[in-house]
């Protein structure tokens, strides 16, 4: 229980000497309407605040009742400027007694995890190379220019337009990569400059909502893998994930589809669908409905810009048959790419792990090369992004070995694969779920 004070929110310095509370209690206040944190042992009443929170309130839901100390240093560039909103919300501390880390989360890893950070940071590996967005972003414009000179000077016959398609994904997709480094705060020292370019990549290179991904993708970083916090794995009944859910669907004899097949209907229904269906329904949802006016004009101004272009090749419907295929394109490379490092990992309910420890169990790596590290935007490094997200991608692989060597002390393993590899390990792991869901379902 909580020793003495005012529990409310926003409470005022006072004289009085700081309340104090366990663990047993702050774990108490992990509900919707009621959620306390715990950052370098100050305990804050963050209930309110979380509607206002610029990465949605989900995210910090998720670590009600918890120490997070470790994904509040992972998602900000000026701990000091944040620090200040935090300032009125602070109710307390942890008592004396009372470790720093709830449920038995591990303090070596964590000590040695953050000894790391600082060692990066001594690298000056959270340093950007300029140079090197200014180059992706550069071929990313000179495709776009390219598919439409293609079409231009060879007409709208079909070849022209299948290369130009091509091209346009591999545009969209190296665009896709792009937002997701300005997404992650990972170019500019300053927030803002970010977000700027985060809204113009996203926006009027891509057509979706900078919002819309923030609310997602930091859920996703903060609860990897972790049913009822990760909307990644929200697979809608369609799919059934890791081990728990399909021996959970088995033995409640949920059949929403036949999931014993799930490994062979996903080349029907997961890449070809994901982007030009289920995403494009809900970025234009979500825009509408939460009022998001600023993002929805970035949008239309891809909108505008896309049929300007190509309703002269295609005619109205023409080019919206043009744009779907292109996005139909542009699926199948999203989906493969961001399933290859987690999907094939540990999908559970939540364990509450150490920050180490849960981004290890969530991801693995593909080994790397010149051209995986471009095919997928840097992503083949996915276990140090998620331990590092605002680190510039270029770097990832310098800090690798660092991360290697903490796993080996730890005895925690670390996964690198080739990509083809990587890539049958999706269909394989879809497979072993879809047996035990079966197994399940026939015999328990």
């Amino acid at each position: 229980m909580g020793k003495g004070g005012n529990q409310g929110e926003g409470s005022t310095e006072r004289q009085v000497p700081m309340p104090t509370f366990r663990w047993e209690e702050i774990q108490k206040h992990n509900l919707r309407t009621d959620q306390w944190l715990v950052i370098d042992r100050k305990v804050y009443n963050v209930t309110k605040w979380s509607k206002r929170h610029p990465g949605g309130h989900r995210v910090i839901g998720h670590y009600s009742g918890e120490d997070a100390t470790d994904a509040f240093r992972a998602f900000h560039l000026d701990l000091d400027f944040v620090g200040k909103f935090l300032k009125p919300l602070l109710i307390g501390e942890l008592a004396p007694e009372e470790p720093s880390l709830d449920r038995g989360k591990s303090s070596q890893i964590t000590e040695d995890f953050r000894a790391l950070k600082k060692t990066a940071e001594d690298m000056n590996l959270f340093k950007t190379n300029h140079l090197f967005f200014f180059f992706l972003l550069s071929h990313i414009i000179i495709m776009e220019s390219i598919a439409w000179l293609i079409l231009s000077y060879f007409g709208n016959g079909w070849i022209p337009t299948l290369i130009s398609a091509f091209v346009l994904a591999t545009s969209q997709a190296q665009a896709g990569w792009l937002q997701h480094d300005y997404g992650h705060l990972s170019v500019y020292k300053k927030s803002i400059w970010n977000h700027i370019v985060h809204k113009f990549v996203i926006g009027h290179l891509k057509g979706a909502s900078a919002n819309w991904w923030n609310h997602r993708h930091f859920q996703h970083h903060a609860k990897p893998n972790i049913f009822h916090k990760d909307p990644d794995i929200k697979s809608l009944h369609v799919f059934v994930l890791g081990e728990w859910q399909p021996l959970e669907y088995g033995k409640k004899k949920l059949k929403y589809l036949p999931y014993n097949h799930q490994h062979e209907y996903f080349f029907l229904i997961g890449p070809p669908l994901l982007i030009p269906m289920y995403f494009q329904y809900q970025i234009i949802m979500t825009m509408i409905s939460r009022r998001d006016w600023v993002d929805l004009a970035w949008a239309i101004s891809y909108y505008v810009r896309f049929f300007y272009t190509y309703i002269p090749f295609y005619g109205i419907l023409g080019a919206l048959v043009f744009l779907n295929f292109i996005r139909f394109l542009e699926s199948h490379w999203f989906v493969w790419v961001t399933q290859m490092n987690h999907i094939v990992m540990e999908i559970d309910l939540d364990h509450y792990r150490d920050w180490f420890s849960s981004q290890l169990a969530a991801t693995c790596n593909v080994e790397q090369s010149f051209f995986n590290d471009w095919f997928s935007g840097h992503l083949n490094f996915q276990i140090e992004h998620h331990l590092f997200p605002t680190m510039p991608r270029h770097n990832l692989h310098k800090i690798a070995p660092l991360v290697k060597s903490l796993c080996a002390k730890h005895g925690i393993e670390y996964q690198e694969k080739p990509l083809l590899r990587a890539l049958l390990d999706i269909v394989s792991s879809l497979k072993k779920s879809g047996e035990l869901w079966l197994d399940a379902y026939l015999h328990k």
